[in-house]
């Protein structure tokens, strides 16, 4: 059994405990994002993991940048994964195989998703070669079936009481091989329906809903369902925001556009509504 899945509690910190029973692969963490959470892809002689934790308790390293919350807020998200993950078991999310105690906190020990990250940084969108654009020009057929896993997960997840925050490009990691398609870093979504407290909340710009840019805005499933459209139609129309583009037939682009409206009455009243809708769009020819 690997040394990360046999643990329930360590007395040292997740960092030198990973880097005494594993192979690092990469490691994420102050020189890659601004969250303040380091984690690691590794090796070990059962196979490859993925291990996340809200980095150290201390003030983070000269040059680094300043973290957007802090410590304790980091590892209440954390908790939020494992609640997240514990109460919606679906393909699209790489499992979740045990969580650790130390004492900066908990390190969570997923399956490594395969394939690329669909997310890069601006000056890479316009590379053919980046997942970004092979994402959103693969055949109509293979990318309207991630599209089917994306919708299929965010049925779920509302069944089980969840409200998308911080759902972009970087959520979705794509094995081109197959294609598949895995979500990650979900910790920042909501049990239910919710208020924004925040003014401008966590996301991408490119796909959020006015009301996460809307102090006292209510927060819902039809929240998700404009981040899901946007996504979808994003990347459905080959990166060009055009109807003509789109990789689907018309019963299916109205449907994605619905979601998609400023206004959350405009919208479909749920996910499951917008799941129901895809699916009659799919049917079409």
């Amino acid at each position: 059994m690997s040394a990360l899945l046999t643990p329930k509690v360590i007395d040292q910190e997740p960092s030198d405990y990973v880097r005494r029973h594993c192979t690092v692969v990469a490691e994420f963490g102050a020189a890659t994002q601004d969250s303040g959470n380091v984690s690691w892809l590794v090796d070990t002689p059962q196979g490859r993991y993925f291990v996340k934790t809200a980095g150290p308790t201390g003030e983070q390293a000269p040059g680094s940048p300043t973290p957007y919350l802090d410590h304790g807020d980091r590892v209440g998200l954390l908790r939020n994964a494992v609640d997240l993950a514990s109460s919606c078991p679906h393909v699209a999310l790489p499992r979740l195989l045990n969580v650790i105690e130390s004492p900066s906190g908990p390190g969570l020990v997923y399956d490594a998703a395969p394939g690329e990250l669909v997310h890069v940084p601006p000056d890479r969108r316009a590379d053919p070669n980046s997942a970004y654009q092979r994402f959103a020009h693969l055949p109509a057929d293979d990318l309207l079936c991630l599209f089917d896993v994306l919708v299929d997960l965010h049925r779920a997840l509302a069944a089980a009481g969840w409200v998308a925050c911080d759902l972009y490009d970087g959520c979705l990691i794509v094995d081109f091989e197959g294609p598949s398609l895995r979500v990650i870093d979900l910790d920042t979504y909501r049990r239910g329906p919710s208020v924004n407290d925040m003014g401008h909340m966590f996301g991408s710009s490119r796909f959020m809903a006015p009301e996460e840019l809307e102090m006292g805005a209510v927060i819902d499933q039809r929240t998700t369902t404009f981040t899901l459209g946007r996504l979808i139609w994003h990347f459905g129309t080959r990166l060009t925001e055009q109807a003509p583009r789109f990789c689907g037939p018309p019963a299916l682009a109205r449907a994605v556009q619905r979601a998609c409206r400023p206004r959350p009455a405009d919208r479909h009243a749920s996910v499951a509504a917008f799941a129901d809708a895809w699916e009659a769009g799919r049917s079409l020819p």
